[in-house]
């Protein structure tokens, strides 16, 4: 349990330091940021349910207001921003990456962490993105996804080395690796 607990923050912490990556900024308000390959670890090392607890500590340390996301934003506020749909898909996407992990035991765990990450960190993350832009921009579908397009290299290469980082995990420390214990 107490191993548990100290992983979950520590993955938590490795979402909230990746927020002091310069982000790239966009013209709509959402930047291109390294967290969501924090985002992705979490799941494929933690878990599905370890995974979604460290973004739970992430979204509860926002809300308090520390500015853990990139470019130093955190409040209240950033929950009604056009982030919104990415901030709050971060939970269902680190859960799903961890929940395709735990199920895909017979692949290599690399290949495993990469295809969880694409799932969760990118089809789960970009539909919760896509509906916070549509709510928030008041854009529809088709325009709301178009705005996600930019992101799309950057999160493939982010999944991919989610893959490898995790490969590299169960390589040199297996018992971290929580998400096939």
């Amino acid at each position: 349990m107490e191993r548990n607990f100290t992983l979950v923050i520590l993955f938590a912490a490795l979402i909230a330091v990746l927020g002091l990556v310069p982000p790239i900024p966009l013209t709509f308000g959402v930047p291109i940021s390294a967290q969501s390959l924090g985002v992705m670890l979490a799941g494929a090392v933690l878990g599905s349910w370890r995974g979604a607890a460290a973004v739970l500590v992430v979204h509860g340390v926002v809300a308090l207001g520390l500015p853990v996301l990139a470019g130093g934003r955190g409040g209240l506020g950033v929950f009604t921003s056009p982030t919104v749909g990415f901030l709050i898909g971060w939970l269902p996407a680190a859960f799903v990456t961890g929940l395709v992990v735990e199920r895909m035991r017979s692949l290599r765990v690399g290949i495993a962490a990469g295809i969880g990450a694409v799932i969760g960190g990118i089809v789960v993350l970009y539909l919760c993105g896509t509906v916070g832009l549509m709510v928030v921009l008041d854009k529809g579908p088709f325009e709301a996804l178009m705005l996600s397009l930019p992101f799309i290299p950057g999160d493939l290469i982010k999944a991919a080395l989610a893959g490898w980082l995790t490969q590299t995990i169960a390589r040199y420390r297996p018992g971290a690796l929580l998400s096939r214990a």
